[in-house]
């Protein structure tokens, strides 16, 4: 029985030595960033907290407990503007071919559509979002691309339609290490840190599509299904020396860890050496469970040669990968804020509601207006009143909170709040415009490195798994109408890449408004107009004001419906012409009587019908008297 049980064991912590060098691996990379882990968790402290006493505040002495939340408020203006850049339309992307076959509009449509169609789904709306706010909470947000399959087989046997096809994921900027010294983050390795439980397993394999690590979700289903019955044979005595080097996060000893229904798995990316093999895998996707075990070893399928996982820090650091956030240096001028806000309102309490000095007997009492107290001859009960001048001193906290703004990138003007002064049309025009360069850059830089190649990555996933014909809904933007249109892997298939070209921050819509106003009130406007095609420059207007959804423009739609306006003018007058001429029975405006009528009818037929006349011929008219012929002149 012994041996038995030394048998199960080892069998159970069988390590390989290249899971335990990734293990290794990411806990170190985990222990050298425990600095910026406090400091994020103290700027969600921050965001989150109701009153002081959940912040870094609650060490000051002050009663008030009161939390100014400058921070969420910047934090949730950021967001807002973000998310309303980044997708200011249905349609804002559009296909660069590096190829000519590629370039062909019915390659471009059918790429354009797919894509189109694929960002429409929910789920990447939500996971973009979880994003975006990574991108400001901890200044480093990370993403990648799955393989979806939603639909669902009934129990009749029938299949409910679902989507299939390329989705985002959000990835935990907690959950993954880096090298942070590497020249770049592709080049880095990585290691995710992620907790599934046997049901999500379960439900990867009986997914009814493929997808590339198929195979390692069912050598972890099995790997799970027999440690876990095994570890319920072992003491829990045996596992004490097991607890300090295999330690779980969540979870009180290792035993604990396997008795429970989740497991922990680390995915790497990138090189690595294998010692046992002597060999360099490069490129390659590698999976650990529980820290010791290796179920998956395979090259990154990918087209790209990099893993499709990708990084944007909202402000860079030299010589470090880890990205600094915009919330980050108003943590001090937070907790100003809250400082300042508690020390004025206890003085206010303390000037009310003064410290009371008891001298000597004094009987209990209540303190209140009109109250007595009772006291011996050496008792007495004095105030002590603070210095309210400091209520007066000018602590600028209003221009406190508008630095902040300015520091994290958005400024008034991008909030709706002008600043004062008298100023033109250019001058606004360019306040605004620098005044939002911190933002443009922000959102262009996330727009680079985290929309551009996820969408990419999209395209590229769904050439590898789509299999067969799929059918997609298409918008006709001139027709207005919805259609179905079946696309295969060979219309999707191109050399170039996606683009997106949402981020047009309202200061260059304007900017380009401005620019065209000005020049058609200038001289050289009758010169160029011939060249400027009308119907485009509505178009422009369209979309720079994003009017698209409403069908304002359409081409000479305005003389159409003069002509419709003349009609109903016309057929207006004509009613208005019939009503004149009828009469309205009031006053002299009346129709004739019946005995007027009936007398004008008898005068009628008295009066004797005309008789028909002889033609009167024609009547020769008077000839002129001839002129005397001139001698020499011609007949």
């Amino acid at each position: 029985m012994t041996s038995k049980t030394l048998d199960l064991r080892i069998d159970i912590l069988q390590e390989d030595r290249l899971a335990t060098k990734i293990t290794d691996q990411w806990l170190q990379w985990d222990m050298r960033r425990n600095t910026w882990k406090a400091t994020r968790e103290e700027v969600r402290r921050y965001v989150y907290a109701t009153d002081t006493t959940q912040t870094t505040n609650s060490q000051l002495p002050w009663k008030n407990k009161t939390t100014i939340p400058k921070l969420c408020h910047i934090r949730d203006n950021l967001y807002s503007n973000y998310t309303s850049v980044l997708f200011p339309s249905r349609k804002w992307l559009v296909w660069e071919a590096n190829e000519y076959d590629s370039s062909s509009p019915a390659k471009r449509d059918a790429i354009v559509n797919y894509m189109a169609w694929a960002i429409e789904q929910p789920s990447f709306k939500h996971e973009m979002d979880r994003i975006i706010l990574d991108y400001i909470d901890f200044g480093n947000c990370f993403a990648t691309v799955d393989w979806v399959d939603e639909r669902v087989m009934q129990p009749d046997g029938r299949t409910q339609a679902g989507y299939i096809g390329p989705s985002i994921r959000r990835i935990d900027p907690l959950a993954i290490v880096m090298n942070p010294t590497a020249d770049s983050f592709s080049s880095s390795p990585k290691i995710i840190k992620t907790i599934v439980s046997r049901g999500e397993v379960k439900k990867m394999l009986e997914s009814m599509s493929t997808p590339d690590n198929k195979e390692e979700y069912q050598v972890l289903y099995d790997y799970l299904q027999g440690i876990r019955r095994n570890a319920a044979q072992v003491g829990a005595g045996d596992w004490v020396q097991k607890d300090h080097l295999y330690q779980m996060d969540g979870f009180t000893s290792f035993r604990d860890y396997l008795m429970s229904d989740f497991v922990e798995i680390l995915t790497f990316y990138g090189d690595i050496y294998d010692e046992e093999r002597d060999i360099l895998l490069q490129n390659h996707v590698i999976t650990v469970v529980d820290r010791h075990k290796i179920i998956g070893k395979r090259p990154n399928p990918t087209f790209f040669g990099t893993p499709p996982i990708f990084h944007s820090p909202w402000r860079l650091r030299q010589d470090n990968l880890w990205g600094m956030g915009p919330l980050d240096n108003l943590v001090g001028m937070q907790y100003r804020l809250d400082h300042v806000e508690n020390m004025r309102a206890d003085v206010v309490d303390l000037t009310t509601y003064p410290v009371q000095l008891i001298t000597g007997f004094v009987e209990d009492y209540l303190w209140q207006p009109g109250g007595k107290i009772y006291a011996s001859d050496e008792g007495k009960v004095e105030l002590l009143q603070p210095n309210a001048q400091v209520l007066n001193a000018n602590f600028e906290l209003g221009q406190l909170e508008m630095k902040m703004e300015e520091i994290a990138g958005a400024p008034k003007e991008a909030m709706g709040f002008r600043t004062p002064g008298e100023k033109t049309k250019f001058e606004v025009q360019t306040l605004q415009n620098a005044a939002s360069r911190v933002f443009q850059n922000k959102i262009k830089q996330f727009e680079e490195q985290i929309v551009e190649p996820l969408l990419n990555a999209m395209l590229e996933l769904a050439r590898r798994n789509l299999t067969g014909a799929t059918t997609i809904k298409v918008f006709d933007d001139d027709l207005k109408i919805a259609a179905f249109e079946s696309l295969t892997v060979q219309d999707i298939t191109g050399v170039g890449r996606i683009r997106p070209i949402a981020a047009r921050h309202f200061a260059e819509q304007a900017n380009l408004i401005q620019n065209l106003t000005n020049l058609a009130g200038s001289g050289l406007w009758p010169v160029v107009q011939p060249h400027f095609s009308g119907i485009k420059l509505a178009k422009l207007f369209e979309t720079a004001f994003d009017i698209c959804d409403y069908e304002i423009v359409m081409p000479y739609i305005a003389l159409a419906e003069q002509a419709d306006a003349q009609k109903m003018a016309g057929a207006l007058s004509e009613q208005v012409v019939m009503a004149l001429g009828t009469a309205t029975g009031r006053g002299t405006d009346y129709d004739l009587s019946a005995l007027n009528y009936a007398q004008a009818a008898q005068g009628a037929q008295q009066t004797p019908a005309p008789q028909p006349q002889a033609p009167t011929p024609p009547q020769p008219q008077p000839r002129a008297n001839p002129q005397p012929m001139t001698p020499g002149a011609p007949q």
